[in-house]
């Protein structure tokens, strides 16, 4: 039995020149921004002019690139041994990036060569959202269609709870608690990439998955910890969902403990986790 597993994640630019058609395809997915064409496609050409020196900034912070691929590609490697040494079968991962390479037109294109016997779909976001997972298996479909396969599919659609997920964070949590006991009784602010609140207010799951996840590590930290959810990097004029994480940490400061914040919604770093927060 041969197993493809396609791990999906976000995708981030590979260099400085990357980053204005990285963000164009973000903005031009409608998943994420819902005019209709040819309202889209200026719309994105718009927003990411303007935006392209601010992230190049940004990325320039973290050595000009995402680290985004090789760590996904890391996690992909590291998921091969782990399948291989529980057998039997043999599986491969594939790396699916939504708005950069590999595409899914690529990964598809791969998985069909190697002729898996079936395939096994893996977000790498615990949380689902239609503009995360959704808008990834959306286009994989439509790759997966294009380059003939027929395997049997399975999704893994989200992962919240999940305890090896849950107890991970936990536990690089807890000795950052310790320390920061050293400056009084701190605060720990789960943080998670925002999203306006027309899109919570159609049905879409994400926040209250956020909040899950948020309770489950927390009640793995032991009784009494003080912690709050927040959400980080708006973008644009729609209301969206809070508080924000950078009101909350100056709301600690204000109140004068201290702060751990752990975020919830990114299995991997990239420029949200080590430039935003």
């Amino acid at each position: 039995m041969r197993t493809a597993v396609v791990l999906f994640n976000l995708g981030g630019p590979d260099s400085p020149a990357a980053v204005r058609p990285f963000l164009f395809n973000l903005f031009n997915d409608p998943n994420i921004i819902g005019l209709p064409q040819p309202f889209r496609w200026l719309l994105a050409r718009l927003v990411s002019s303007r935006r392209e020196k601010l992230a190049q900034a940004n990325y320039a912070r973290i050595g000009g690139l995402s680290p985004l691929l090789p760590n996904t590609q890391a996690q992909a490697r590291a998921l091969e041994r782990a399948l291989a040494d529980a057998g039997p079968g043999e599986a491969r991962c594939f790396v699916a990036m939504r708005y950069w390479h590999p595409r899914s037109a690529a990964a598809a294109a791969a998985v069909a060569a190697w002729r898996p016997d079936r395939i096994v779909l893996l977000p790498l976001y615990p949380q689902f959202s239609t503009t995360t997972t959704g808008s990834s298996l959306r286009v994989w479909q439509q790759a997966a269609r294009a380059a003939g396969i027929d395997a049997a599919t399975t999704l893994v659609c989200c992962w919240p709870e999940a305890g090896g997920f849950v107890e991970e964070v936990a536990a690089r949590v807890v000795p950052l608690l310790e320390r920061a006991r050293a400056h009084g009784v701190p605060r720990v602010l789960f943080s998670a990439h925002g999203l306006p609140k027309k899109v919570i207010a159609r049905g879409d799951p994400y926040q209250w998955q956020v909040e899950r996840t948020a309770a489950a590590i927390a009640g793995r930290l032991g009784a009494g910890v003080d912690w709050r959810i927040c959400y980080q990097s708006r973008v644009g004029p729609l209301e969206w969902i809070g508080p924000a994480t950078d009101d909350e940490v100056r709301r600690a400061g204000a109140d004068g403990v201290p702060v751990v914040v752990v975020p919830v919604a990114f299995v991997s770093e990239h420029v949200e986790t080590l430039v935003e927060l």
